[in-house]
């Protein structure tokens, strides 16, 4: 345990984090995800829903401010217009952690896997609702300011 780090932050997911750099993606993946099939690199977050990953993440993960979207999630199969529950419960979290509104965009469900590919990690989450997954684009620190 350490001070001040949420106690979901295990050593080998603070390692993951700690080793992306900036621009960098993260998948937080649900249950149904095909996270072994598509990862480089996986850590898993067994008995956790992908809303308490999420918020334990951001306390220690800067999101990317330099794009439009720091967040995305995959467009619901047969109505793109739809709104999950999940979503709700992410943008709450991603707006708490940024102190600000922060855009997630829908990605379509066969480009969203195409992108986890890609991305440096994926955490795979013990989380059964549908449409509970999201990526996040690592942004930086700033160095804090010289006197």
């Amino acid at each position: 345990m350490l001070k001040g780090i949420d106690p979901l932050l295990h050593p080998d997911l603070l390692h993951l984090l700690a080793s992306m750099g900036h621009g960098d993606e993260l998948v937080i993946a649900d249950a149904n995800f095909p996270a072994a099939g598509i990862a480089r690199r996986l850590v898993p977050l067994s008995g956790v829903n992908t809303s308490h990953a999420l918020q334990a993440i951001l306390s220690v993960f800067p999101l990317d401010q330099y794009i439009g979207a720091p967040a995305g999630v995959m467009t619901v199969v047969h109505d793109r217009e739809e709104t999950p529950a999940t979503y709700d419960d992410f943008q709450g979290i991603l707006d708490d952690a940024e102190g600000k509104r922060v855009t997630m965009e829908k990605i379509e469900r066969f480009a969203f896997y195409e992108r986890a590919r890609h991305a440096f990690g994926v955490v795979a989450t013990s989380e059964t609702r549908l449409y509970g997954n999201i990526i996040l684009s690592k942004g930086v620190i700033a160095p804090a300011p010289q006197s």
